[in-house]
């Protein structure tokens, strides 16, 4: 059971909690919609999807968050500005919850956010992320549109290894990822310790504790990203099941390390990541207890037995 010394900080996405102590608040599940070959997605440039099957997929992944007790944030994907902004548009239409603006595009992401701002919705967006890339006349937009969350990615290609506190931190000579997000007005800031493949998954839980106890932040990772590139497990060579399987593991193993929230890929799996999720939630919550730890209501520990 992991405890931190450190006094942990709770952020508050539209009424969403992530933080604290492991066991304090839900672990939170971020499934990921409108994915490159996504396919209810049929054109990813102009963003013409099927709204039936979309509003499906939302509608279930909310049902187990309740169910689960579980906290939901939904990553919005998409490869260019009209894309991006039709299906932020669109989730936020179909679903209550929190989300995350991700793309690879920064020109997206931040035409996603002035549409947020404009239609008054930007107490629920999650900037998808601040990172070694970011530029100051990005941070300086987001300032300006009132982002208050985002995602920080503590990765630094440079020193792949054991950089991602130093990239946080930064030097008296440059300022780190953590003190731009702060300069730029965002108060809320969930850490990514980067996943890059299946055997980096342990890196990034061994950063969660690191991370965690010095600077007291929410933090997680994103383990379904290396599920996705494991040649062996696409290819079927572990059986049908193997991949869904294997999903569930990385995510029991990111929360046993600390995580506050899961970055946990295709949201059509989501059946396959609540209800693990919401047991090793309630496995730490009932330690977490034993040891003073003030367990959040809408626990999973009291919800799925």
């Amino acid at each position: 059971m992991i405890t931190f010394k450190t006094k942990q900080t709770v952020a508050c996405i539209s009424g969403v909690n992530v933080g604290g102590q492991p066991g304090e608040n839900p672990t939170c599940i971020i499934p990921s919609i409108f994915y490159d070959r996504h396919k209810i997605v049929s054109d990813p440039i102009k963003g013409v999807f099927d709204k039936k099957q979309a509003e499906i997929l939302l509608n279930r992944a909310e049902d187990l968050s309740e169910k689960t007790g579980c906290s939901l944030f939904v990553d919005i994907m998409g490869t260019c500005p009209e894309a991006l902004t039709k299906y932020v548009d669109f989730v936020t239409e179909h679903a209550s919850v929190p989300f995350l603006v991700d793309s690879v595009s920064r020109e997206a992401k931040l035409q996603a956010v002035k549409y947020v701002h404009e239609v008054g919705l930007i107490d629920k967006v999650i900037y998808n992320s601040i990172s070694f890339l970011s530029t100051h006349q990005e941070m300086k937009v987001l300032q300006e549109l009132g982002v208050k969350a985002a995602v920080v990615l503590a990765y630094d290609p440079k020193d792949p290894s054991c950089g991602r506190e130093a990239i946080l931190s930064g030097s008296d000579k440059q300022p780190g990822l953590l003190a731009a997000a702060k300069n730029a007005g965002i108060t809320n800031l969930l850490v990514d310790t980067a996943v890059l493949q299946v055997p980096s998954i342990g890196d990034a839980g061994k950063a969660i504790i690191v991370i965690k106890e010095k600077f007291g932040l929410p933090a997680g990772c994103a383990p379904a990203n290396a599920i996705s590139i494991w040649k062996k497990l696409k290819e079927g060579e572990f059986g049908a099941e193997g991949r869904k399987v294997c999903l569930a593991a990385s995510t029991l193993f990111t929360q046993m390390m600390g995580a506050n929230f899961v970055i946990a890929g295709q949201i059509d799996y989501a059946e396959i990541v609540f209800p693990p999720c919401a047991m090793a939630d309630a496995i730490i919550a009932s330690e977490a207890q034993k040891l003073g730890v003030k367990i959040a209501p809408n626990h999973p520990l009291y919800k799925i037995f």
